[in-house]
Formats: structure tokens, sequence, C-alpha cells
């Protein structure tokens, strides 16, 4: 709903009480009453998407796309209710929505459009679905379907009785399984690869991240979630041609899959995604480049390039877990060569220093890292540990005069020792304590305890960096959500997509400097507490 901000001036009042009106009038004419909230965000999803980057879908696309909004009332609700559950396949005879009213017609209508399709007869069942549908079984239907084969069972687990009766069927032991599963699930229905393709990419470039989907909006209408008020200015397009959207979801394809072979520990398959990453992350970035100099700096993110290398580190990490500092340095070297403006360089110059030191090149350790120091893009902890590792290395004969921040890095801390009742010493387990006070406590709580009372009779609590993280939110929340353009992309950020970039203090310089004075002035309790109460329950 519109806002206006209240005046004394009766034109204004009148003006702004009639934008409301024209826009609850739009909005009856856009949706119909009898539209539910999860079709209308439907909507809204598919025709923000299609209005801001048209050029990254086909005409075949498009007209697939525009017509979801032409389908009944039943079949709408139907899809967007099965998109959002885990399928593939879905039984028709356990399929009962209150809204739907025939659910059968709707799946006609879905069908005829591409949005659905299903499977009637056992030539229509292919073999890599039939896993799938298993699982659509009961755990009763699925022992009958145990029973009739040779071999029997005597499992009694969903999973372990969908694995025998399977392997029944590989073996040929249960030819019958086809015609079994039809008897008992009947009609079998599943979103088309089409609509799924679509509706993923459609997500995705709403939403720019794999980790928010359609139930954002649910968490919004529920109240569960808040997010903060900002504008939308859209001046650049992230994707600029279709070519590179393509490309970025082959590259996100490639990544889930590393994720997937780091975690399942299949070793070939992780060498593979490693070589796949490599060989395309030079070509594409040589080609972002030149192509895209005057894209925002802050959507590299969104490059099939930025995504390969990304593969390619995880890839070192492999790499030097298995010893094989050779293949890691390789790695990292094209790194560096290819990404020269980039915050991540700090992480792998120090890694490449560390790889050459295990493959007994000292000398060479020791020039990486000081070189890495002249990077401007070399930061923080990062720096920190490359002057550790000269002034570690740098030693005479190598080099004889000692660098300008060696008395700053061996500054001695001071030290404190604090003398605790363990209550377990096992490896691998969280330690605990007696605290002062007899009750069990972390080691945490323990170190509170002591500067409580004889630390000095301080007051303290133990977030880690949340608090730091709020208070900087709270004192800058004007500032982190100012009217930029190309920041914001859809209301379900949660920060600028420019905030951990360099692009952020430069573009918000005058805004940071003036708010800053402010603090600087004495007036951070008020901005903490006014900012509190205006935006409280906001997520970040």
């Amino acid at each position: 709903m519109l806002q206006c901000n209240k005046n004394h001036n009766e034109i204004e009042d009148f003006t702004c009480s009639w934008k409301n009106v024209l826009h609850v009038a739009e909005s009856t004419k856009k949706y119909s009453p009898s539209m539910t909230k999860y079709q209308q965000n439907f909507w809204v999803l598919i025709q923000e998407v299609l209005k801001s980057n048209p050029h990254l879908f086909t005409n075949d696309e498009k007209i697939f796309l525009e017509s979801f909004i032409s389908l009944p009332d039943d079949s709408q609700r139907l899809f967007v209710r099965l998109y959002t559950r885990k399928g593939p396949w879905f039984r028709l005879s356990s399929i009962s929505y209150p809204e739907v009213s025939d659910s059968r017609q709707a799946i006609k209508d879905l069908s005829a459009m591409g949005y659905m399709c299903s499977f009637k007869g056992v030539d229509e069942l292919e073999e890599n679905d039939m896993e799938q549908i298993l699982n659509l079984l009961t755990v009763s239907e699925l022992r009958e379907i145990a029973s009739m084969s040779k071999n029997g069972t005597r499992v009694t687990r969903k999973q372990d009785l969908i694995a025998s009766v399977f392997s029944s069927y590989e073996d040929g032991v249960c030819p019958f399984l086809p015609s079994a599963i039809l008897d008992r699930t009947e009609i079998c229905i599943m979103i088309s690869s089409k609509a799924d393709s679509l509706i993923w990419r459609t997500e995705r470039l709403f939403f720019l991240n794999g980790e928010q989907d359609l139930s954002a909006f649910l968490l919004v209408d529920l109240g569960i979630i808040k997010y903060p008020a900002y504008h939308c200015i859209i001046s650049e397009q992230i994707f600029s041609a279709r070519s590179d959207l393509i490309a970025y979801e082959e590259a996100t394809e490639v990544a889930q899959l590393m994720d997937e072979s780091l975690d399942e520990n299949k070793s070939e398959s992780v060498l593979r995604c490693i070589k796949i990453a490599d060989s395309r992350m030079s070509h594409t970035e040589a080609t972002h480049t030149s192509a895209s100099e005057l894209v925002t700096a802050f959507f590299s993110c969104f490059s099939a390039s930025w995504v390969y290398s990304k593969v390619v580190f995880l890839g070192v990490s492999f790499l030097e877990r298995e010893r094989r500092y050779k293949d890691a340095i390789k790695l990292l070297k094209r790194l560096l060569l290819n990404f020269t403006c980039d915050g991540r360089r700090g992480n792998w110059t120090l890694r490449l220093s560390i790889d050459l030191e295990h493959m007994g090149c000292p000398n060479e350790s020791l020039l990486v890292a000081e070189d890495g120091l002249l990077d401007p893009w070399v930061r923080a902890g990062s720096r920190m540990a490359l002057q550790r590792r000269v002034l570690r290395l740098g030693k005479p004969p190598r080099r004889w005069k000692a660098p300008s921040f060696s008395s700053c890095i061996k500054r001695k801390i001071r030290e404190v020792h604090i003398q605790g009742r363990p209550l377990n010493c096992e490896a691998g387990m969280k330690s605990r304590f007696y605290g002062e006070d007899g009750a069990q406590c972390g080691v945490e709580q323990l170190a509170l305890q002591y500067y409580a009372g004889e630390g000095g009779g301080w007051q303290g609590v133990h977030t880690e960096s949340g608090i730091w993280l709020t208070i900087f939110a709270l004192l800058m929340w004007d500032v982190i959500f100012s009217d930029l353009p190309n920041v914001f992309h859809n209301k379900f950020q949660t920060a600028p997509l420019d905030l951990e970039t360099d692009s952020f203090y430069p573009a918000r310089k005058s805004l940071i400097e003036s708010q800053l004075q402010k603090i600087y002035d004495g007036m951070a309790e008020m901005i903490l507490i006014t900012s509190w109460d205006l935006h409280s329950g906001n997520s970040l």
C-alpha cells in the first residue's frame, strides 16, 4: 500500500488519498478476488522476472511462462502446490486441496499446456523413474510386492524395502514390478522438465541466490520474517545477454556437483570438476573482462568465471589434503593470474606461499609472501599471516634487513591464564568446567566469571561478533538501505549487493562521513535508540 507523509496542505492530502484509491483499484483489476495469496505470489514472480529480464528468455519460453496466467484458477493453484512439494512424482489419488475443486481437470489443463506429464501404462514407465515412483508406495504396499518376488525379503524399513525390490527387478527376479506398481499407484504425475527448469530459472533471477524460493513470500505473508524497507532502482542488468546466464547456470551445476562429490568422497568426480572449472575459468574470465568493463563491479559474483574460481579453490583444498601440492600450486597461480582485482587474492597468495614451502621451495615461498604484501587486494588477516611468514622465512642469510612491520608483528599480546576445575578432558568433546558458583559452565562463561571478579569487575557477554554487527547495522541503517541504483533487486534482501565489496564506501561516501560525524559528536546513543525503535523485528 502506498504511504504518504502527513502535512497541512489539503491539496496534497487529496492527491495522496487519490493515489491510494488508484493503487487499490489497479490491484483489484490485476488480481481476481478469488485468487489465493500464494497464487498472487507466483504471478508476481513470473511477471517481475519477465518484465525485468525479457532478453534472457526465448520467445517460446516467454509464451510458455505467460500462458500460466491464462490457466484456470484450479490449474494454477495445483501447479504451485505441487511445485513447492518434494517430488518429482505424485499419486493422483493422493492429491487433494480444499481450494482446488477438480484436481483431475486441473491436471488435464496443465498437461495440455506442457506444465505436467504423467504415465498411465506400463510401457510409459522408464527404469529411471521406477525407483522414484517406488517412494510413492506405502510400506505395506512395498511388503506386498516384495513378498511376490522369488527371493522375498525380511527388511522392514521403507528405504531398505525400496532398495530390495528395485534390486530384484534389476536382477530379473521381479519382472512384474512395473505392472505391480501401476496397479497400486494408478495414475502418477510430475511437473514437466520444461516447466521445472524455467520456474527454477525464474526463481534464481528473482531472488539472485540459491537459498530463497517461493517460501520467502509465505514467510513474509505469515509475518514470520520482515525485510527492511528500501527502493529498488535498477539501471543495469546483472546478465547482459542470455549467453551469460546460460554460462552462469552451467557453472553453478558444476559447483553443485563439486559439493556433492566432496561430501560423498568421490575423488574421480572431484578431479573431473576441477578440470572442467579450470579449463572454463580462463576462457570465461577473458570474455567477461573484455565484454563487461562497464558492468557494475559487484555483479561479478554472478559471472560464470567467479563460480568456476570457487570450484577451483575448493579443488585446491582437496589437492592439499591429498598432499598434491604441485597441482595445487598450478591452480593457485592460475587464480592469481586470472583475477587481478579480487578480495580473495590474500587467501590465495597465503596458500600459495604455504604450498611452496611444503614443496621445499622456501625462497620462492618468501618471494610470493613479499609480493603479496605489495598487492592492494591483500588485506586484514591474510596480510598479517603473510607478514608473519616474511619474518619467519626472511631471516639471514635470505634477508638481512628486518621489514618495517616487524615490531608490530612481534608485539607481545598480554596473556591471562585462568585456573578452572575441568569436568571432562575427552578429545573431541566441548570442554566443561565447574564455575565459581559450583555450577557447570563452558570456557567462555568461566572467563566471564573471572573478569567479573578478580579480573577487574567487568560485566560481559559472549556472542562472537553478533553484538558488533548489530550495533553497526543500527548506526548505519540509513546508509546501508539508502537509495542507490542496482544494489537492491527485490524486496527480499537483507543487505545491498555491494555491502562486502570495495564499491560500498565510494558510493556512499558523503552519507557515511556525515553519519560518522554525528557519532563523533556524541549522537550514537540517540541513533541506536531511534534505529532500534524504527526497525526492530527486521531481518538482517
